[in-house]
């Protein structure tokens, strides 16, 4: 099933029926936010963590964070990074969001979360995203690091019990077995959380480990075995669209709208897509007046 929120749904739906009505073809929908490089992990799928400090010790300010979401106006902001609770800014910056009446998803690791928990307030605007990459096993072994799975499920039943949304996003590799995947989405379904995000892991150039990113045959060999054994994935709740899990089981192609996903980071706008490596502009603006999409197969 389909788990998102129907004031989520209204407003997004005004705003993308709002962007037609005047002919804009090209519009943010999710600000792709990465305040800052710095993690508490060093997850062999990732990389970011390799920059030099000079680098990992930068921060976009509350005022960045505020201009970034002012200037492109997408109705929602995922927040990333690096460890977004990791900033002591993060949760003036999640409020400074909500002020501005978007939707906002804080992606952690959890390793924080019991620390920091109490500087946030639950909102029907606000949602904690986990990272969870499957069951204990599955997991540490992705974060390379024993014990963080058991971390999470716990801050995951101790912001449920605080009365927050609190969602899991999932990335899968090319060892992740359909059934092992199937039971953890059960036993996540059972803990009662308000969504699930997942989704392959895309070959990244910067990953200490490029042997078990996934291609465009294994994903949709995986997925079409998971949702074989969730009735077409009908029994766990996505937060994502139909029309996406139809993509990872290879039932649908579509033209990629990279203008969607704008993301912003210490560097500046990062030029699409970021697994190019292409490099970033200074302004919102720069991004969507200078960039040749058509460059990227999308046409007019």
């Amino acid at each position: 099933m389909i788990k998102i929120p129907f004031s989520q749904v209204a407003r997004i739906g005004s705003y993308i029926v709002g962007k037609h009505l005047r002919r804009v073809e090209k519009y943010p929908l999710v600000l792709m936010l990465e305040p800052l490089f710095r993690c508490n992990l060093a997850c062999n799928g990732c990389g970011k963590i390799d920059y030099p400090d000079e680098i990992l010790n930068q921060r976009l300010s509350y005022d960045q964070c505020m201009e970034a979401i002012d200037e492109c106006g997408a109705p929602v902001v995922s927040i990333a990074g690096g460890e977004p609770l990791l900033h002591r800014d993060m949760a003036k910056i999640v409020k400074g969001y909500l002020d501005r009446k978007k939707f906002v998803i804080l992606c952690t690791n959890a390793l924080l979360l019991q620390k920091k928990i109490d500087q946030y307030e639950p909102h029907p605007g606000f949602t904690w995203s986990i990272h969870l990459d499957g069951d204990q096993m599955m997991h540490d072994k992705s974060v390379c690091q024993d014990g963080v799975y058991d971390i999470a499920a716990d801050a995951i039943r101790l912001a449920k019990s605080k009365g927050f949304r609190v969602s899991i996003n999932c990335t899968l590799f090319n060892d992740a077995d359909p059934e092992r995947v199937a039971r953890f989405f059960d036993e996540m379904n059972a803990i009662g959380l308000d969504g699930i995000t997942v989704s392959p892991g895309y070959a990244y150039e910067r990953a200490p480990d490029q042997e078990h990113f996934l291609n465009r045959a294994k994903t949709k060999e995986l997925f079409r075995g998971i949702f074989a054994r969730g009735d077409g994935g009908k029994k766990w709740p996505f937060t994502q669209s139909l029309m996406f899990l139809n993509f990872l089981a290879g039932n649908e192609a579509y033209k990629c709208t990279p203008w969607g996903n704008p993301t912003r980071t210490v560097f500046g706008w990062q030029k699409p897509c970021y697994l190019l490596g292409e490099g970033y502009v200074k302004t919102f603006r720069e991004l969507m007046d200078e960039t040749v999409w058509e460059d990227y197969g999308v046409g007019n």
